[in-house]
């Protein structure tokens, strides 16, 4: 079981316009079944979370029911409508989500969907394991950051998805006693 983060991102490091918006990436050409794919990535998780951003995003793009089958957890402090399917409000630490996210994943892998906020939450509390970032041929100049955070990574697998260059990292924690920069 590994806690991941799998994310689009423009070439210049943002995964949303200001405004939040997408199109850039959803409009690019990629393989649903080709490496590294979301579909493929989604078969092995147990439990996602989100931030309040992320969570409305969907809603508004997803019409229909919820598209996920898995526990959902979404971080904010927001009230929204229920939109059916397992999706549970949090105001919690995100250490005591994450203990409620193994025990419902089954084994399975958990998915930080974002933002980078709540990404960088999970890091700190040293919970975060993967990241996995689909590059898309473009470049946004301004937007919602992929990682605001200093993280150290390993690259441990990279392939193309035709317009993507998708790159999946590991984490690398800081010995014991050593300073994380900031």
């Amino acid at each position: 079981m590994a806690t991941q983060y799998f994310t689009g991102c423009s070439l210049d490091g943002f995964i949303a316009t200001t405004d939040h918006n997408l199109d850039w990436l959803i409009s690019r050409d990629i393989d649903p079944n080709g490496p590294m794919h979301h579909e493929r990535f989604l078969e092995d998780v147990g439990a996602l979370a989100m931030g309040a951003t992320t969570y409305q995003w969907i809603v508004d793009h997803s019409p229909g029911s919820w598209p996920y089958t898995q526990p959902a957890w979404v971080f904010t402090h927001r009230r929204f409508p229920e939109p059916g399917g397992d999706v549970r409000f949090t105001r919690a630490p995100v250490i005591e989500v994450h203990a409620a996210m193994v025990a419902a994943a089954g084994g399975r892998n958990l998915w930080i969907m974002g933002g980078g906020n709540l990404v960088g939450q999970f890091h700190e509390a040293g919970l975060l394991d993967e990241v996995w970032i689909q590059f898309a041929p473009v470049t946004l100049g301004a937007g919602a950051p992929v990682l605001p955070r200093h993280v150290e990574l390993e690259l441990v697998e990279l392939a193309r998805n035709r317009d993507f260059a998708c790159a999946r990292y590991r984490v690398l924690r800081p010995a014991a006693g050593t300073p994380t920069p900031t």
